[in-house]
């Protein structure tokens, strides 16, 4: 729910809003997630909060080659695409899902199809508005005087166009903050100390919004990104495997500044994790687990549970290999990954997709067929629109889409999760140029060009 409502809220909004959810009733046939979305929006759209939607979630699968729009938790299970689509009028927000892999074409297709089949539904959700929606509270953000954003940009452009080239992520982010303090002492001293402290908080956003347009100017204009990489080079990639000598198996993967560390153990069925839900208990005998720990990022934390990003990102990686994981009878075992992040500058996720396939085949298990993962990202500016290839950090933060693709050589899309960003939420034209060029990221995770790769010991499963 969070990923489709959160880009839509305006730009600046910082006051505290809380959707809750609550399944009251469940029929044990069909999934309430999907409606639980659709729900969440239709409240956001009738009430008096700031908000750009509605949005609607639709769960696709497809049974004999037919599409169907929220199918039943039995034809899910038989669903050889399954799919969670939040859908706009006129865009795609966030995809989620998985497929026995699925060519480019059918995924497009059923991502076509979600968007069909829940315009009725948005139709419905303002018809609702219309009828007892309350007026909307104006938001307006907060903002420079021109004279003073003038300023910002005459300070920093400059520095900030060679900072952004420093392909090494330390330096890089060394240089940013160099030239912060430059810019905060130079208008301490041109607007003294009491305007100073009224304009500092917006002086270091409008500075985030300066280098946001360096970047992204230079990605659309030159066709080069902060690395020096062109829009389809992936960083490059080393992986080894056997490590660690008390586990089952164990793979170091690494790709551009982004390092994990993977390890696979094996148990009985005893050792399968039981799952008490809504719809009633079941056993889960494929677990994988991802941990993000501070240092990864040169920071300092405190050391608590999995976080909200944690489980959403060892769940992601779960679905692009659980596919692959043989049936209980050819492989009776329990199967436990681990993908401990030992560096991040983007797509530590498909990091541990990777890592976590190379342990699993380290480890003996007799998966149907290896799979692999990339972070897409996409920048537009309405008219001209750049997809890139595994994106870095800054790339996420700066960019309009983190579209994650995982899959296998037969079929390179058995699993996905996406989050679609408006850098306006009430740019129709931008939104319509996003909604199109998903279809542009698909085949281009195909094509991408790999500069170096080092591979030792990977034995055949």
């Amino acid at each position: 729910m969070d990923r489709p409502l959160r880009p839509l809220f305006p730009d600046g909004y910082r006051r505290d809003t809380q959707v809750i959810a609550t399944v009251l009733s469940a029929d044990k046939i069909n999934p309430t997630d999907v409606l639980a979305l659709t729900g969440a929006s239709a409240a956001l759209h009738i009430s008096d909060i700031p908000w750009s939607g509605p949005v609607v979630g639709i769960r696709v699968g497809r049974l004999e080659g037919e599409f169907i729009a929220y199918p039943t938790f039995e034809q899910q299970a038989a669903s050889d695409i399954d799919l969670v689509v939040a859908v706009s009028k006129d865009a795609i927000v966030m995809v989620e899902g998985g497929a026995a892999e699925a060519s480019e074409n059918d995924v497009v297709e059923a991502l076509m199809f979600a968007h069909r089949s829940a315009q009725p539904i948005l139709e419905l959700i303002e018809k609702m508005r219309a009828a007892v929606g309350k007026p909307k509270k104006e938001f307006h953000q907060k903002s420079l005087p021109a004279e003073v954003k003038s300023r910002v940009s005459a300070i920093v452009d400059g520095e900030l166009a060679t900072a952004t080239k420093v392909t090494d992520k330390k330096a890089r982010y060394d240089g940013y903050s160099s030239l912060k303090k430059k810019l905060g002492e130079t208008l301490l001293g041109e607007l003294g100390p009491e305007k100073w402290l009224e304009y500092e908080k917006l002086v270091k956003e409008e500075f985030e919004e300066r280098k946001a347009h360096i970047v992204r100017e230079f990605v659309l204009n030159e066709g080069k990104r902060i690395d020096g990489r062109d829009t389809k080079t992936v960083r490059p990639i080393m992986c080894e495997v056997g490590l660690l000598p008390r586990v089952h198996g164990s793979a170091l993967f690494q790709r551009g500044e982004t390092q994990a560390i993977v390890a696979t153990t094996l148990g009985t069925s005893s050792d399968e994790q039981k799952i008490d839900a809504l719809t009633g208990e079941r056993w889960k005998r494929f677990l994988l687990h991802y941990n993000f720990p501070s240092f990864s990022t040169g920071e300092t934390k405190p050391m608590r549970g999995p976080g909200r990003r944690e489980i959403g990102h060892g769940a992601l990686a779960e679905r692009a290999l659980l596919r692959m994981i043989p049936e209980s009878d050819k492989f009776p075992y329990t199967i436990r990954i681990v993908s401990e992040t030992l560096e991040s500058n983007g797509s530590s996720s498909m990091a541990a997709v990777c890592g976590g396939c190379l342990s699993l085949m380290d480890a003996g298990v007799p998966i149907k067929s290896p799979v692999a993962g990339i972070a897409m990202g996409l920048i537009s500016d309405g008219a001209r629109v750049a997809v890139l290839s595994d994106i870095l950090g800054d790339e996420d933060h700066l960019g309009d889409m983190d579209f994650k693709v995982c899959g296998t050589e037969r079929a390179s899309r058995p699993s996905r999760s996406s989050r679609i960003r408006f850098a306006s939420s009430s740019a129709q034209a931008a939104r319509r140029s996003k909604a199109s060029s998903i279809k542009r990221a698909w085949p281009s995770t195909s094509r991408t060009t790999a500069r170096s790769t080092s591979l030792r010991a990977i034995p055949t499963p």
